[in-house]
């Protein structure tokens, strides 16, 4: 993948191309599933998929004019820096409220996409109209933040408020539960392979420690290296790297502490096992607990997904061990 300042002005008014066309698809899918319910919503998307239907004319037209007919097959899941939108116009829990939601999201990212545009923008003719649709794209934002007027809440401060919890999940719940995920669940094959190896609890810690904290070193460079955040609000690629990081290590060490039980105790390394076990379960109803409350995933399957995976790797871990 490359960077946005790394692209040519070619490529980077095919990708503003290609990222209108998605917008406007989006947009238009939103406006049917509003209309019978909410036909003066559905309305408004429907001014704004149009609206992305002429950017992507107007940008268009500048392509052919300045590089001719071909466009290049570049994709914002091809760049730095980009979320990929999320498929929410498949979920049939889809309301009005995630809707305007996802629309503002979508927007600040347009707009952000095109004032970095802006400044790299060798020719005045470019420049000028990536300007102009950032600009345009903000008042896409404030559009969808009607709604809320409208429909969803009494004021803009709840709004506000609203886009401030958003953001906080961008910028500090996904990479952190992502960490907690992957710290919680991929230790857990080496810590139980080591402890049914070895039926050591000092030498097992090691292992889990070892693992833990090698997972979040590695979890924490991957989470800041993947996006500056920059285009995606997501902010601070060093701050969602700590986050990341550390909760990836703290995933792993809930259930390697236990076999902290010195060895000299009777049954230590039962004890030991039994309490990492019940931690590990603790930590999966956690994990399935913020996915619900955050990621709008229904509880029961979240939980069953998180769960299947950390048994199916906890067994692995078990057979690998005593093998």
């Amino acid at each position: 993948m490359r960077a946005l300042s790394e692209l040519t002005e070619r490529e980077v008014v095919a990708l503003a191309i290609a990222n209108e066309e998605e917008d406007s698809r989006i947009y238009q899918s939103f406006a049917d599933r509003l209309r019978v319910d909410f036909p003066a919503s559905a309305g408004l998307f429907d001014d704004m998929a149009e609206e992305e239907r002429q950017h992507r004319n107007s940008l268009y037209d500048l392509y052919r004019e300045r590089f001719g007919e071909h466009l290049p097959p570049i994709r914002r899941e091809d760049v730095r820096g980009f979320l990929k939108r999320r498929t929410v116009w498949w979920s049939p829990n889809l309301d009005l409220d995630r809707m305007r939601r996802e629309a503002e999201v979508m927007e600040l990212q347009a707009a952000n996409f095109y004032d970095k545009a802006a400044l790299q923008a060798g020719d005045v003719s470019v420049r000028e109209l990536f300007v102009r649709l950032a600009e345009v794209e903000r008042g896409h934002e404030r559009k969808a933040t009607e709604l809320t007027e409208a429909h969803v809440t009494p004021s803009t401060d709840a709004a506000e408020k609203d886009a401030a919890h958003r953001l906080f999940v961008l910028q500090y719940v996904q990479p952190g539960l992502a960490g907690l995920i992957d710290g919680s669940v991929s230790t857990l094959a080496p810590l139980f392979a080591a402890a049914f190896a070895t039926h050591s609890n000092w030498e097992t810690f090691l292992v889990g420690l070892a693992a833990s904290i090698g997972a979040g070193i590695s979890m924490g460079f991957t989470e800041a290296l993947s996006d500056d955040g920059q285009i995606t609000g997501r902010g601070s690629p060093l701050l969602r790297g700590i986050v990341c990081g550390l909760m990836t290590a703290v995933g792993g060490l809930g259930h390697t502490l236990p076999y902290l039980v010195p060895d000299s105790w009777p049954n230590a390394f039962a004890i030991a096992t039994t309490v990492a076990a019940i931690v590990v379960a603790v930590e999966l109803v956690v994990i399935s607990w913020i996915r619900t409350r955050y990621m709008d995933t229904p509880f029961l399957r979240a939980g069953f997904q998180v769960i299947l995976g950390g048994v199916l790797v906890l067994i692995a871990g078990i057979l690998i061990g005593s093998a």
